[in-house]
């Protein structure tokens, strides 16, 4: 199980908890960021991306729900809960919340590296998954999350990552507008048929000179197809 190249967020409020954490991570390799309230962790979402978010259930302003439940950019990243709350309700209420594991305070720090690597190995991000996506002329690194056109490495924003990434796992296919906006920003996230728009013109301006394998379907939304370059 190939791990290089994981890059993690921890959002606690608790200095010796993020200690704790960033210890482990350094011992395996991984990247790591840090935010001590809910406000933190949002704002690094929206600059980064990560391949799994450990969140304190209690964390300060915007609690760890809140911040769950609102992970529009990136939908798909493996979430685990962390909090001093033992009850079967406090459980339930964090998987309901979109959580994928929950452990409670004090927790052993080889325990939690092992339930971050099976959560890593089960969402398909290492082990047993190609690590590359290949669509025409564009290449996605799921592991690292980089995207190559010609080769040439581009940058783009969470949001866009994600929808690209979308288009070339679903390509052939018709989405609307407000399909992209709630499969792709989630069902929480309230934006409008202009912030569609405005994320493909971007991504399409990105994937130049492949910027036809999006197309616009008028008056419904867009389609993704791989087209040859004139």
């Amino acid at each position: 199980m190939d791990l290089n190249g994981i890059r993690l967020l921890v959002a606690d409020a608790d200095p010796s908890v993020r200690t704790i954490i960033r210890r482990c991570a350094e011992d395996e390799k991984w990247a790591l960021d840090e935010a001590k309230d809910g406000i933190e962790a949002i704002k690094l979402l929206r600059r980064k991306r990560y391949h799994l978010l450990i969140l304190e259930v209690e964390l300060p302003i915007i609690d760890g729900f809140m911040v769950c439940e609102n992970l529009n950019q990136t939908p798909n990243i493996p979430v685990i809960f962390i909090s001093k709350r033992s009850s079967e309700e406090d459980r339930l209420a964090a998987f309901a919340a979109g959580g994928n594991d929950y452990i409670i305070k004090p927790f052993y720090p080889r325990e939690l590296v092992a339930r971050i690597k099976n959560l890593l190995k089960l969402s398909g991000i290492v082990g047993g998954a190609d690590q590359f996506l290949y669509s025409g002329k564009i290449k996605i690194d799921l592991y690292s999350q980089d995207v190559y056109v010609n080769n040439r490495r581009i940058k783009l924003t969470p949001r866009e990552y994600n929808l690209l990434l979308f288009f070339c796992r679903n390509p052939n296919k018709a989405f609307s507008r407000s399909m992209l906006l709630d499969l792709v920003w989630g069902r929480q996230f309230e934006g409008t048929d202009r912030t569609v728009d405005t994320h493909v013109k971007s991504l399409r301006e990105k994937i130049k000179p492949y910027q036809n394998y999006i197309t616009t379907v008028w008056g419904y939304g867009y389609k993704y197809e791989v087209k040859s370059v004139l």
